[in-house]
């Protein structure tokens, strides 16, 4: 289960609003996350800065995470805001240091870095208080739309890998396809 990356020649795709927004407006996203407009904030799996782009006007810092240099350079050709920092790593080995993010959000990339290293490597980045927003593919959906559902979690199962890494789960929504879980590390 898990560990699907997205093939960066589709990167085009990332862009579609329609698509995009069908599973998660930027209205929801903001009101997961509820930035801090001094805050600093992660885009973990970050591709293209669809959803980077939605959150950069409203916080002071925001590091777009991807592990794919492509994903990077197409954000490049489309326009970075001053205030994002591209940071190519994986969610597991973050170059930050330790409490340096107020928060961080996933959107549809939980599959992607899912493991006991990475989600105590976002604690460690978001510190005590920082709250994770993770929006993702549900194992229980059709698989019409995003990875194969052998490659996805179900929202419980996200919940629990979360609490075993130390956050606390504040709100969990499980739609059709996708789930949203909002956590707080503790």
């Amino acid at each position: 289960m898990g560990h699907h990356t997205f093939d960066a020649s589709r990167a085009e795709k990332l862009e579609d609003a329609a698509s995009r927004y069908q599973f998660l407006s930027a209205e929801e996203l903001v009101w997961a996350l509820a930035p801090d407009a001094d805050g600093a904030v992660a885009d973990l799996g970050s591709g293209t800065g669809f959803y980077t782009d939605e959150v950069a006007p409203r916080v002071g810092q925001v590091y777009a995470v991807d592990v794919q240099e492509a994903m990077h350079d197409h954000y490049r050709e489309k326009g970075v805001p001053e205030n994002v920092d591209l940071v190519t790593s994986d969610v597991g080995d973050l170059p930050l240091e330790d409490d340096a993010l107020d928060a961080a959000f996933s959107t549809m990339t939980y599959h992607e870095f899912a493991t006991p290293a990475a989600l105590e490597e976002l604690h460690r980045v978001l510190g005590r208080g920082g709250r994770l927003v993770i929006v993702d593919w549900a194992a229980t959906g059709s698989g019409e739309h995003g990875p194969p559902v052998d490659e996805r979690f179900s929202a419980r199962e996200a919940s629990e890998a979360l609490g075993e890494a130390g956050f606390e789960i504040d709100h969990e929504a499980v739609r059709p396809e996708t789930f949203l879980l909002i956590a707080t590390a503790e």
